[in-house]
């Protein structure tokens, strides 16, 4: 194929926004929105359709580009995630407290601090909200018009990120969440007695 006959995905200003997009990616401290993309590329060059290649071009690697938070971040592929963690340092987890607590917030947000420990049927010691506050999982958003105006909370984009969803849409709908009772078989009830005529 000649020169000319080259794909447009192959020309040189194509080929410096991938390169431009996937060091913004890489270097990047979160997820990289196509907005913040559009501000480095020359104009007339569509953020999103540079994205949109430069996620096919890593399709099937070790590293694939991967749409969270609302921007775009490289992650591991989900087929070798399992084998590295023999050898990566996985974060501590959270105790099950503050992943209750994330939970509630996640689905119940803006939420209060007496709501979440009304929805889970147990107090909430000020070290579980620390904990997600230096996690960067949660953050206040706002008081409610209530007396005392207690501090509303919500999640973060680092939320998002970490749990590797493009928006709160991504979550598990509640009703899958919930876990099928075993149903009981009821006793064999011995057969109705015939009432004579």
């Amino acid at each position: 194929m000649s020169e000319s006959e080259a794909p447009e995905t192959e020309t040189p200003a194509l080929e410096d926004a991938l390169r431009l997009a996937e060091a913004l990616i890489f270097a990047g401290p979160g997820p990289v929105t196509p907005r913040q993309l559009s501000q480095l590329l020359a104009d007339g060059v569509d953020a999103d359709a540079v994205l949109a290649a430069l996620a096919a071009r890593y399709a099937g690697r070790g590293v694939e580009l991967a749409s969270v938070a609302g921007g775009w971040q490289f992650r591991t592929a989900p087929d070798l995630a399992p084998r590295l963690r023999k050898v990566v340092h996985v974060p501590r987890r959270l105790p099950r407290a503050a992943m209750e607590s994330l939970a509630i917030i996640a689905y119940h947000q803006p939420v209060t601090r007496a709501e979440i420990e009304e929805i889970r049927g147990a107090s909430l010691a000020q070290t579980t909200l620390d904990a997600l506050l230096e996690a960067g999982l949660i953050t206040p958003r706002g008081r409610k018009e209530t007396p005392g105006r207690p501090t509303l909370w919500g999640t973060t984009p680092q939320f998002l990120a970490q749990f590797g969803l493009e928006d709160l849409r991504g979550l598990p709908r509640r009703e899958d969440l919930l876990v099928e009772q075993p149903s009981v078989a009821p006793a064999e009830e011995a057969p109705p007695a015939e009432s004579a005529p």
